[in-house]
């Protein structure tokens, strides 16, 4: 089986309009969650988010041409040109027909949508813009990625809500080991901070009202937490098979050695009580790795911020490890970004990847009193160095769709 291994990484955040900022801001803690900026939330039941602050979608695409892209798109691209150019990859030397793109999103174009429904019930159908369907379909997130290079590769867009990025990043390490392709950009992306967005997961009660303390809101493993952030920007890693990184003198950041899925077949929303799901997720990337569990050295968690996630996914990892579970360090980048949704899991495995190249593991922040039921080692508040070997990156989706990664220090 082909090896494949992680050559760049990039990545638009709420603490970051690069990976390594984004990085550097989370291993110091720093919060990336304040007041929602977007659109007048002052009514609403939920006043925060995790906004991107300062992105100019100019230093990516020319001016004229801004209007043709959602901004779930752009963030994809934005952080695409920073991977392929931390990869060192030349484009123009490169066969296109083995490169192929694989960014998902959960949600795509919803602002767009609410937009254009607004105008068309204002002003009628002729008033919708030619681009609103391209806008706003998910897909096009990959496409405008390989349009833009002209890659002709493999290209598709997993949508598997909040495990979207994962399930992105584990089929594009698939579709390299069947010989699909030689690299791939893979990942997710999202910008869903709109009034439909933060209003119907409201209603779910799935989210922080910590209005006056945007910053203390999200909270994973904490006693108080009250529920999660809706977060958006894009996280993107370069795929690249072993033998052909090694030719062009890649610098390598680690091999993604396992994937892993599963459902719950339990609930919509709810995860299954017992961790089940998640746990044969994480046992099947392991599998994947040809990992042993004492190999294992930190879990990137999914780590929601929401009451039965947390317990949930620690009673999963118990449930795995066992003993070992205790000796792992788990930590949570939700606390200082919130959730990112579709995006997620693909700013996770850069997070994943940037801690086992640098041996230092990232806080969870704001765990001042932890559950009783969440007793496992979450680096509360304050980064831990220490070498990381092989590290898990865990994702979960409404649905009950789970997917794992597994990264292992070469």
């Amino acid at each position: 089986m082909k090896r494949i291994v992680v050559t760049g990484v990039g990545a638009v955040t709420p603490v970051g309009l690069d990976a390594r900022t984004s990085f550097e801001n989370i291993v110091k803690g720093k919060s990336g969650i304040g007041y929602i900026t977007k659109f007048d939330a002052s009514n609403f039941r939920v006043r925060i988010a995790g906004e991107v602050k300062d992105f100019n979608p100019d230093r990516y695409v020319p001016k004229k041409d801004v209007k043709k892209y959602d901004l779930f798109s752009l963030y994809a691209i934005a952080a695409t040109k920073e991977a392929l150019d931390d990869a060192g990859i030349e484009t123009e030397k490169e066969d296109k027909e083995r490169i192929g793109v694989s960014v998902g999103s959960g949600i795509g174009g919803l602002p767009t949508i609410e937009k254009y429904k607004e105008i068309c019930l204002e002003k009628g159908e002729k008033s919708i813009s030619p681009f609103f369907i391209p806008l706003a379909v998910i897909n096009m997130a990959s496409c405008d990625i390989a349009i833009m290079y002209g890659f002709k590769g493999p290209n598709f867009s997993d949508v598997t809500a909040c495990a979207t990025g994962a399930h992105s990043i584990g089929l594009a390490m698939r579709a390299i080991q069947y010989g699909d392709a030689d690299i791939m950009i893979a990942g997710g992306t999202e910008s869903a901070i709109c009034p439909l967005a933060i209003g119907g997961f409201s209603s779910m009660r799935a989210l922080s009202t910590r209005n006056d303390e945007p910053e203390a809101a999200s909270r994973p493993f904490d006693r108080d937490r009250d529920g999660f952030i809706v977060s958006e920007g894009a996280g993107v890693v370069i795929l690249e098979e072993y033998e052909h990184a090694k030719r062009r003198g890649a610098e390598i950041y680690a091999e993604l050695c396992g994937f892993g899925m599963s459902c719950d077949a339990y609930h919509i929303t709810a995860p299954d009580p017992d961790g089940e799901g998640a746990s044969l997720a994480m046992e099947n990337a392991l599998k994947d790795a040809h990992c042993n569990l004492e190999d294992v050295d930190y879990i990137n968690a999914h780590g929601t911020s929401t009451h039965y996630n947390d317990i949930v996914e620690t009673r999963a990892i118990k449930k795995l490890f066992k003993e070992h579970a205790y000796k792992l360090c788990v930590s949570s980048n939700k606390s200082q970004i919130g959730h990112l949704l579709g995006a997620a899991g693909g700013v996770e495995a850069v997070f994943t990847v940037l801690t086992v190249k640098n041996g230092i593991v990232p806080p969870t922040i704001n765990l001042e009193h932890p559950d009783p039921e969440c007793d496992l080692n979450y680096v509360p508040n304050v980064a831990q160095e220490k070498e990381i070997n092989v590290a898990m990156n865990n994702s979960f989706g409404f649905g009950g769709t789970n997917a794992v990664l597994v990264f292992r220090k070469l």
